[in-house]
């Protein structure tokens, strides 16, 4: 079985990057064992549509977004099935040009979508002024969404092993700084 881990977000908007920074945090800790399976950990940053073609390609995806859930806290992580979406979760990246709620249902008028499970993170939502950095809540819901992510995947037979020691705030300025050098 193809694996997809999919980050989802804008890093320019604080923690609406969440997605893509534990798509990165991922990558540079972790390596992915399997006899059966693949995985791929990929950051989709806020293409949304134009990830269709990828997305298609997997057996099972598991997508690291910003939900919006009413009287919950900055930094809440809830973990769902997309298909059985619980009614108080609104699932928007505000900052994201084409959602990706919508870009599965893009998918889904195809009868291409893969069986696939979210994990939402309450962001604090800035206003128009850009910033590279996470809240210390979001900070803190990384350790959540990295258990939920590997206890997933060992439940599929995926054994998650440590390579490197990369903090969330190293991972965050590497990637900011991605291209500069």
């Amino acid at each position: 079985m193809k694996i997809l881990i999919l980050g989802i977000g804008n890093v320019l908007f604080g923690d609406e990057g969440i997605g893509a920074y534990m798509a990165h945090y991922l990558n540079k800790n972790y390596a992915f064992i399997s006899d059966e399976h693949s995985v791929d950990v990929v950051d989709g940053g806020t293409l949304a549509q134009r990830l269709i073609p990828i997305i298609v390609e997997y057996d099972m995806v598991y997508i690291v977004d910003c939900v919006d859930v009413k009287d919950a806290k900055v930094g809440d992580v809830f973990f769902f099935d997309y298909e059985k979406m619980p009614p108080y979760i609104t699932w928007q990246g505000s900052a994201h040009e084409v959602e990706m709620l919508q870009t599965l249902q893009m998918i889904d008028m195809y009868g291409d979508r893969p069986p696939t499970k979210i994990v939402g993170v309450v962001p604090y939502v800035i206003g128009e002024d850009s910033t590279f950095s996470l809240t210390d809540d979001m900070k803190k819901s990384a350790g959540t969404i990295l258990k939920i992510i590997l206890d997933e995947l060992e439940k599929l037979g995926v054994k998650s092993v440590k390579k490197a020691n990369y903090t969330l705030d190293e991972v965050i300025e590497g990637v900011c700084l991605e291209g500069v050098r």
